[in-house]
Formats: structure tokens, C-alpha cells, sequence
């Protein structure tokens, strides 16, 4: 059994996270008091959930390591960048986990765990509770260019995080779609499954939609906003709002939900809330929502997520020949690098043009002479 766990205490629509020695059962002390730090800084609460699973696996490896946080400060330049390389391979391995699972933990999980303990390190420095960490330190070099200009580049010393692997998740087939509905047991997972698919929404996003504010009746529109007290922790990203159209067809299907769970749902203005079970009427949350799509998945062969309904309104719409800025503006998007790389289009796009431009000008370099 693991020693240290992560535990959380509800103050109003704030959780605030600890962790605590199973062994002593103490709290440990400066870990929570970061954690304590970041949760009024306005963090979504999946960053949080983070925090504080990155700082309990890092204190169970010092545990192992029979190291405390001070030790590992006055350790040299390369024991540290050892120390914290070892640590990466270690969550890598799944040593973090009960269900040990060998390279389970993607590149970018570990490396986003890693720094998430050199940002509490950083804080324990400016707090003087420790000396600071040789590997945080930057390197610099001045260097002049052929005109005489002097520049100084700076880089962090640490060089150990992991190669980030790309991320491969595919877009929904509208067959897979189908299929998925079919074998749901109640109308509102079927009505979640289908408005992702035409909003285009985060999970999260949807989660957190008030249908007594949030739907426009008369336009068929659903809109997102974002809020800091849902009570499921549903949270719209980047402190944006947009609206989004759904289908006349969709639309009857929201009102003949809204007419099933009417005794329910007037109690509060979730849209989206559990059905069953003594938690009946209180806001869903994502885990029942994945949850559910493991359930469908094990009827149909299929494991849908949320992310490849997205990515699914993302090509469906980009096949319909919408400008690539509207897309990027209908999924939440900042930049539009990310909207070309759900759609993979420039692979599709690279390709076509060489073979037209091949189809046009047939150069072969003489090669049909040298075979």
C-alpha cells in the first residue's frame, strides 16, 4: 500500500487539497500548504487535481529514496539532475500507481508531474523553507552577431525531461456515433453524447451549461460561460464565451429530456444531472461521464471519448468546407495551429497538392532512361 494519499476538504464552491501520511497520519505539511497557495490563485480544478497527485507520487519516490526535500536541495548539480531523471523513469514505469502498468504514463504526464514539483520547489525557495535547486538555475551565454550585436541567451540547466510524444487521438466515425447511442439506457447520455458532437464543446463545457440561461428556446442555441462556482467542478477553458447551433432534430431530443427528468431537473439549472441512486438530481460529473462510455464501450467493442466527439465536429465541419478560423472559433481554440492539428489537414493537403503538381509537370529527372 501506498503511503502518502491525496485528500480533500470542501469550503463553499473551493476544494481544497491536502496530503496525508497513511503511516503517521499527519498531514504533510509544506506540500499542503502549496497546495493550499495554488487553489486561490484560480486554477480549474482538474490543474489542482494534478498538483496535488504530482506532489503525493513525488513524495512516495523520496520515501523510497529515503530523502527529504532539503536533502535533495544540497545535493550537487548532477545527483539533482540524476535525482529528478530517475524520478521521470520511475513514473514512466508506474511505480506511482497501485496497478503497476509499465510505460502506462505517457512522456507528457511524467514530464508535467516533473514540473509541477519544481514549481513547489520554487515556492518553498521564495518561502525560505529550503535552498533552491541547482537544475532550476539558468545557464547563459552572450554572443555577437556578424554586425557586432550582442545578444545573451538563457536556458534552463535542466535537460532531463522526456521526448513529448505526439498526441494520436482520432475523430469519431459517425457509424461508431450510431452505435454508441444505440446501446445507451437512458435518453440523457444519449443527449450528452449528441450535443458534443454538434457543439463541438469540451466536456467540461457542457457539464456545466444552465439550461434555464444557457439555451436560447427560440434560436437553438446553446452558449458557454465561464463560471468558478459549478458545483461539479465543470469548468468552461480560458475564460471564454461562444455559442454553438444545434440541429432542429437534437433540439426536440433536449425538450423531450427535459420533459422525462422535469421532477428532477426543476430542483436546480444543471443541464446535465445524475438520474438514479441517492445522488439523483445533483450536477453529472466527468468521471460518471467516462464511466458510462467504458459501459457502452464493452456493448459495442467502441470506446468513444469526448475528445474524438470534438475532433469528429472538427473534420465533419472542415469536410462541409467551413473556413479553418471559423472551426478554430467553434471549438474554444486560441491559436489556429491547434485547429490544423485535430484536423491533420496538412498532411491530407501536402499530399494532394504533389500529386496534382506531379499530374501537371511529369518531370521524371530521365529516370524512365535509367531503368
Amino acid at each position: 500500500m501506498k503511503r502518502y494519499t491525496v485528500e480533500t476538504v470542501p469550503e463553499g464552491t473551493v476544494k481544497y487539497y491536502y496530503i496525508m501520511d497513511r503511516e503517521t497520519l499527519d498531514i504533510a505539511l509544506f506540500p499542503s500548504k502549496y497546495l493550499k497557495h495554488k487553489a486561490k490563485t484560480n486554477l480549474s480544478p482538474n490543474t489542482m487535481k494534478r498538483y496535488a497527485f504530482s506532489l503525493c507520487c513525488y513524495l512516495e519516490y523520496l520515501a523510497e529514496k529515503e530523502l527529504d526535500f532539503q536533502q535533495v536541495c544540497e545535493l550537487g548539480f548532477e545527483e539533482q539532475s540524476s535525482h529528478f531523471t530517475r524520478f521521470l523513469y520511475w513514473l514512466k514505469e508506474g511505480s506511482h500507481t497501485e496497478k503497476k502498468k509499465i510505460g502506462d504514463a505517457d512522456n507528457g504526464t511524467c514530464n508535467a508531474y516533473l514540473k509541477d514539483v519544481f514549481r513547489f520547489y520554487l515556492f518553498m525557495a521564495d518561502c525560505g523553507y529550503v535552498s533552491g535547486l541547482r537544475v532550476l538555475s539558468y545557464g547563459q551565454i552572450t554572443v555577437t552577431n556578424g554586425v557586432g550585436v550582442r545578444r545573451t541567451l538563457r536556458s534552463k540547466s535542466f535537460k532531463g525531461y522526456m521526448k513529448a510524444e505526439e498526441r494520436d487521438v482520432r475523430a469519431a466515425q459517425e457509424e461508431e456515433i450510431r452505435m454508441t447511442l444505440q446501446v445507451c439506457t437512458n435518453s440523457r447520455d444519449q443527449l450528452l453524447l449528441l450535443l458534443i458532437a454538434e457543439t463541438g464543446f469540451r466536456i467540461g463545457e457542457i457539464l456545466g451549461v444552465n439550461y434555464s440561461r444557457d439555451i436560447d428556446y427560440e434560436k437553438h442555441t446553446i452558449g458557454v460561460y465561464f463560471r468558478e462556482d459549478n458545483e461539479n467542478m465543470a469548468r468552461a477553458k480560458n475564460a471564454e464565451f461562444r455559442k454553438a447551433k444545434i440541429s432542429n432534430d437534437t433540439f426536440d431530443f433536449l425538450l423531450h429530456y427535459l420533459a422525462e427528468y422535469r421532477d428532477l431537473l426543476q430542483h436546480q439549472n444543471y443541464l446535465f444531472i445524475n438520474i438514479a441512486g441517492d445522488t439523483a438530481g445533483q450536477p453529472l460529473k466527468i468521471d460518471s461521464v467516462y464511466s458510462m462510455l467504458d459501459r457502452a464501450a464493452q456493448k459495442t467493442g467502441i470506446l468513444l471519448t469526448p475528445h474524438m466527439l470534438r475532433r469528429y465536429f472538427a473534420v465533419t465541419r472542415w469536410n462541409a468546407k467551413w473556413p479553418l478560423e471559423l472551426i478554430s472559433q467553434a471549438l474554444g481554440h486560441k491559436h489556429l495551429d491547434t485547429t490544423i492539428q485535430y484536423l491533420g489537414i496538412l498532411d491530407d493537403k501536402l499530399l494532394e497538392a504533389s500529386r496534382e503538381f506531379y499530374a501537371k509537370h511529369s518531370t521524371n529527372y530521365g529516370i524512365d532512361r535509367m531503368l
